[in-house]
């Protein structure tokens, strides 16, 4: 059963995928019926899911699901990605992909090779208080709240510690 996205309760589980470039307006108003129609129909062992789907950031098309209702399996979660690998053929972008970063910087949303991070980090285009899009998140109370959120309260902190001197040698 599709439900709109703010709908979803805070422990709704969500999926996130990062698109390999912006959405346009175009493609994000002619994916909607085709989200709402994977909601709809998207189901697990016969159950009917509580779903949605939005696109947020022009960048990140989100599934989300009510496991309280019914909770996702492995086929129904294949059947998502299934889903998601079809709408990257046919508008021509990467949704499955996970080599990207994302960050915002000066007001936009972009991209990094996850080779690039150090180097990034080094030189300072990449801070610990520069806002990072962690994809790993799993519930949409943390989408609405910590999403993005500073680059060092990630997973990516060990990229922002500094070496500590020890004082005996100085």
């Amino acid at each position: 059963m599709y439900v709109a996205f703010d709908q979803l309760p805070a422990t709704a589980r969500v999926w996130i995928y990062q698109a390999s470039r912006p959405f346009t307006s175009e493609e994000t108003v002619g994916m909607l019926p085709a989200l709402a129609r994977f909601a709809e129909e998207w189901t697990s062992h016969g159950r009917s899911l509580l779903a949605s789907a939005a696109v947020l950031h022009q960048h990140f098309l989100v599934l989300g699901l009510d496991e309280a209702v019914a909770g996702a399996s492995g086929c129904s979660i294949d059947a998502s990605v299934r889903f998601v690998a079809q709408l990257e053929q046919h508008l021509g972008l990467e949704l499955l992909e996970k080599s990207r970063l994302a960050f915002v910087q000066n007001g936009q949303v972009q991209l990094l090779d996850r080779r690039e991070l150090k180097a990034a980090t080094a030189s300072g285009t990449v801070a610990a208080d520069t806002l990072y899009f962690d994809n790993t998140l799993a519930t949409k109370g943390e989408l609405d709240t910590i999403w993005p959120r500073p680059a060092g309260a990630t997973w990516l902190a060990r990229y922002f510690k500094t070496v500590e001197k020890n004082p005996g040698l100085a």
